[in-house]
């Protein structure tokens, strides 16, 4: 077998699809834009800080190793991982929780704060864990290329324990009356692209993923799965050219025949794009051979983007833990101001990462590296005052909730965002979670894996089945290799 398969971007999806591939026997070749594999999964350096530059939770356990068995590995034979306990604290008002690892902690925590609620919360966990153990075992494998996919025992015969036309917040409320608790079990949903009222509960797998199998940690950082996923690819054989900007995909007779990259062409059998959907389809071919127009992407609803910034600050904070939510300021305002009235959040919501809680080598003795995310609407224009005056908000709010003096005693500070998600990953409208998860963006019904214009180009990555994240983007990559298998057996 000599075929040549090119895959665009070495991400996570572009990563798993070269691995199956190469496993397969395939000769792959990944074109990276940047002098390091990785994406949005970058780590970078800084004055002794080592920052993800992405992201930061580890979920889903099972879909890695899943990922590493399929090559007769495990994930203990590339990276350390650890279980956080507690796995993170959501700041309120004038209170916090810590979640805890234990189940039987967390249900005491809950009957401590709504009295009745621990025997609710094992009811609402046992149907997350149907629906995860359905939804991750039976949909998100397939690749969303027939309706008729979704005809399958499991899928349909429970239609109605998936709850797909019930929503996040009918499901939660139904069973829980604190607004502190709603939250906690609201907040996974956040990043899926829509409010809880317009979310699935189906969706409650992911409480299942949170709560139960627990939020775990790759001890070196997030790019240590990734660092893992490229060692892998080079033990199959795969090859590597980065600094590779393709800046087109040239096309004859539906066949796309060569990638251009600044100084040549390059050939092949069949290619996958990890890179941005949209910019692959918009930017890269030509206009006869995109299956989607302006109209249909303008259409689309977008999962979050967000501002980031990464802070070196000198000294201790010690009322932080690994993960921190602060759900300090009204959550439903927020997520109306990201999905409904898109406009930068007055009283935003934000997420702290203090990875360096767990892992001592992210910063240097005596110092906390701090990564922190405000979820925005996507499409936003940002400048250099908008930066400045959300990282003062959200630094007086963390001080004001830890009792720490942050400010005086940073050393290092660098933000990001919606721009610089164009700049570096040609990120449709600056997202940061590609599509929305919404019913009629999901499966079969998100943008095809397949391009039947161009037959020998197939998509991986947030945009297309099965959706953002890091678990269903190792997912995706496997799709598309199998499309690909597909495609060349047929036209052998």
């Amino acid at each position: 077998m000599n075929h040549n398969i090119s895959i665009i971007g070495a991400g996570f999806s572009g990563l798993s699809a070269a691995c199956y591939l190469a496993k397969w026997g395939y000769n792959v070749t990944v074109y990276e834009k940047h002098d390091t594999v990785g994406g949005r999964a970058r780590m970078y350096t800084e004055n002794g800080f080592s920052f993800d530059m992405g992201p930061s939770w580890y979920w889903m356990p099972d879909v890695f190793e899943r990922f590493f068995n399929d090559f007769g590995k495990k994930v203990s034979d590339y990276y350390e991982l650890k279980r956080l306990s507690p796995g993170y604290r959501v700041y309120y008002q004038n209170s916090h929780i810590d979640v805890p690892s234990s189940l039987e902690e967390l249900y005491h925590l809950f009957e401590k704060i709504e009295p009745g609620s621990s025997s609710k919360l094992k009811t609402f966990l046992d149907e997350a864990k149907y629906k995860y153990e359905v939804g991750i075992h039976n949909l998100v494998y397939k690749p969303g290329i027939k309706i008729n996919e979704l005809i399958d025992s499991k899928l349909i015969g429970g239609l109605f324990k998936l709850d797909v036309f019930k929503s996040m917040s009918q499901h939660i409320r139904s069973s829980f009356k604190n607004e502190q608790l709603i939250q906690l079990l609201e907040f996974p949903v956040l990043f899926l692209g829509a409010l809880p009222q317009h979310t699935p509960a189906l969706y409650s797998l992911m409480n299942y993923a949170d709560l139960a199998l627990g939020t775990w940690y790759p001890m070196g950082g997030m790019k240590k799965i990734i660092d893992g996923m490229h060692q892998l690819a080079l033990e199959l054989g795969v090859k590597f050219v980065n600094n590779a900007n393709v800046t087109a995909i040239n096309v004859t007779d539906k066949i796309a025949k060569s990638i251009k990259l600044a100084e040549n062409k390059n050939g092949f059998s069949a290619l996958i794009s990890s890179a941005d959907y949209h910019f692959t389809e918009q930017t890269l071919l030509p206009k006869d051979s995109r299956k989607y127009d302006d109209k249909y992407w303008e259409s689309r609803k977008m999962a979050p983007s967000c501002l980031i910034y990464y802070v070196g600050v000198r000294g201790k904070i010690d009322q932080l833990l690994h993960h921190n939510l602060f759900f300090d300021e009204d959550f439903s305002q927020h997520a109306k101001d990201i999905y409904s009235s898109p406009k930068w959040p007055d009283k935003p919501l934000f997420y702290v990462c203090n990875p360096n809680k767990t892992d001592k080598h992210v910063a240097p003795e005596n110092h906390e590296n701090l990564f922190i995310l405000i979820p925005v609407a996507p499409g936003l224009k940002d400048t250099e005052d908008i930066r400045n005056n959300y990282f003062d908000l959200v630094i007086k709010r963390i001080e004001a909730k830890t009792g720490s003096n942050i400010k005086e005693n940073i050393v290092y500070k660098r933000s990001y965002a919606p721009s610089n998600f164009v700049e570096d990953y040609n990120s449709f409208k600056g997202n940061a979670y590609g599509l929305a998860n919404t019913l009629m963006q999901t499966a079969h019904l998100k943008p095809s894996i397949l391009n039947k214009k161009v037959k020998n180009l197939f998509y991986t990555g947030q945009l297309t089945v099965p959706g953002p994240g890091v678990p269903p983007s190792l997912i995706s990559g496997k799709l598309a290799a199998e499309q690909v298998v597909n495609y060349l057996n047929k036209n052998n």
